[in-house]
């Protein structure tokens, strides 16, 4: 009897469901019916006074904009982290083979910091100077800075008379290239730190020179070396790179070595040995930004156009018609939404940067939030465009979930005035190739903070479709529209 009531409960819930097994079968996409429709867009150049100075590249230079008429330099700080199982690997000290000076320590051979560079803009032949400053105090991590601080003015140089501060000139042509760690060449500008002689730490103790310092710490304060943490705020808090002279070139650091050599035993063969610490994105590395803001204010009002202008420079704010594109549709999905901003070609000679690779478009509210938490595109709410040369565009294929956000924010009545507002700005992006597919991971996307710069079409209007204004008047079409795909559920 227990099998027979299964059964018969079985067949039950089987009838049960027999009056909707027509539309299980049915194509899903049969019941809504798709409706396009596309709206204009107002967009307009906006100043940005800074921008947050951690990125991935560092740069260093002084150009003259010439679009703007301008000037735009860039100074940088790098710290330097230990690499891994240094203490470990060090040859052991009865094996070392150095001098020792007056105070007992161990005398260095050598040292040096390089400043590696990745690619430049401007004149090979110009001559450039630039000033390597000792910091006194580590930039610290947690703590925002912005492409405008001053780190002069707060202290972070060391000024009590002993600092480590020297210059050098150089142009790219005359730069000798080095091959790094990784077999990859670069151009690199070199400071020799031991030639300045006497150095005396922030604790008044006194080697013979900087290389000498470096040696003795690694072998009187081996805890020190034990994290890049340790080494930034007990030996190096890094160094200032300062643009003080020269024009005409702008160079993209793609990172900074620090080199302190000595001789030990190896085996029985006297050996030159080297430490090296290294300033990548993995420590922290800051563009400090100087440009003609009043200039940058005079292109913003150009109503012809908008602009991307980087470093800190120039940025487009877009105005989204979200209450239009729901008006009607307020129970209809939206499927897609897709812009395509149109780009102006410069006449030859007219602008000196090339336009920007990646666009990133963004809420106005989020425009340094998304930065300070590290956020990297989802999709959603923050959208990556790469120019397109094929077309002279850059498109966003679709912000139909961007759009619907700022609906619901709209109607919760929580959003600010720049509720509807997005922001495009050039950034750089880091990414990371995976070994089992062809597909990328975007880890970081920073500011750019390289020289980058274009016109893009200016939007005018939300009325794309009918060509009126709100009180019926002719309007011009926005040259700048989103196209909207509506799925609308069938009655």
């Amino acid at each position: 009897m227990y099998v027979v009531a299964l059964m018969c409960l079985g067949l039950t819930a089987c009838d049960d469901t027999t009056d909707t097994l027509g539309d299980s079968l049915t194509h899903t996409a049969d019941r809504f019916t798709l409706i396009p429709d596309t709206f204009g867009v107002v967009t307009r150049s906006m100043t940005v006074d800074s921008v947050l100075a951690t990125n991935i590249y560092p740069y260093v230079g002084h150009v003259k904009d010439t679009e703007t008429g301008s000037y735009v330099t860039s100074s940088f700080t790098s710290q330097l982290g230990v690499t891994a199982g240094l203490v470990e690997s060090r040859p052991k000290e009865d094996s070392l083979r150095c001098e020792i000076d007056e105070n007992g320590n161990y005398i260095a051979t050598g040292c040096r910091i390089g400043m590696y560079i990745n690619s430049y803009v401007g004149d090979s032949l110009n001559t450039l100077k630039v000033t390597l400053h000792e910091l006194a105090k580590p930039l610290e991590e947690g703590v925002n800075y912005y492409s405008n601080y001053d780190i002069a003015d707060k202290g972070y140089l060391r000024k009590d008379g002993n600092e480590l501060k020297v210059a050098k000139s150089f142009t790219y042509e005359g730069l000798t290239p080095e091959t790094s760690s990784s077999a990859v060449t670069y151009k690199a500008v070199e400071f020799d730190l031991n030639e300045l002689g006497e150095y005396v730490d922030r604790n008044g103790n006194k080697f013979r020179n900087y290389g000498s310092y470096l040696l003795n710490m690694l072998y009187k304060h081996p805890e020190y070396f034990s994290s890049s943490y340790n080494f930034i705020h007990n030996v190096c808090p890094g160094f200032y790179f300062e643009q003080t002279n020269g024009i005409g070139n702008m160079g993209e650091i793609v990172f900074v070595s620090l080199f302190a050599d000595f001789q030990a035993i190896s085996g029985d063969t006297l050996t030159n040995m080297m430490a090296r610490f290294s300033g990548t994105e993995e420590v922290m590395q800051t563009t400090f930004i100087n440009h003609d803001k009043k200039r940058m204010e005079e292109l913003a009002a150009d109503m012809s156009c908008t602009y991307l202008k980087s470093p800190s420079g120039l940025f487009t704010e877009m105005e989204l018609p979200v209450e239009k594109i729901k008006n009607g549709h307020e129970n209809d999905t939206i499927s897609s939404a897709k812009i395509v901003i149109p780009r102006y070609n410069y006449e030859t000679g007219e602008a000196l940067f090339a336009a920007p690779t990646s666009v990133l478009m963004l809420p106005k509210d989020s425009l340094y939030s998304f930065f300070e938490k590290r956020n990297v595109p989802d999709s959603k709410m923050s959208f990556l465009a790469s120019y397109s040369s094929t077309y002279n565009t850059y498109t966003f294929n679709n912000i139909a979930d961007l759009v619907n956000k700022l609906w619901q924010i709209k109607k919760s009545g929580k959003g600010s005035e720049d509720w509807n507002k997005v922001v495009l700005l050039p950034v750089t992006v880091a990414t990371n190739s995976s070994t089992t597919s062809t597909s990328t991971t975007i880890t970081n996307v920073t500011n750019e903070m390289g020289l980058k710069s274009t016109k893009l079409v200016r939007g005018t209007s939300f009325e794309a479709r009918d060509g009126k204004d709100a009180q019926g008047n002719p309007v011009a079409a926005s040259p700048v529209k989103i196209s909207v795909l509506y799925n609308k559920f069938r009655e």
